[in-house]
């Protein structure tokens, strides 16, 4: 089980990926090969991220009460 300040970290690293793949995006247009590649890989980041949040900010109690 990771700590909180790993998944903390962990986010933080996701968050500088995405920035850097957000700058590389910025530079290319849709018709470049590489393009779809790092808007592949930058919804992949997305989508870790917001695991990572969803278990900072997991929600408490019971669903079936």
């Amino acid at each position: 089980m990771r700590t909180e300040d790993q998944i903390k970290a962990k986010l933080h690293e996701l968050t500088m990926q995405k920035m850097n793949l957000r700058t590389r995006l910025s530079t290319l247009t849709p018709e470049v090969a590489a393009y779809t590649s790092l808007h592949q890989q930058l919804a992949r980041l997305e989508d870790m991220s917001i695991m990572l949040e969803w278990v900072l900010d997991s929600p408490q109690g019971n669903y079936h009460t």
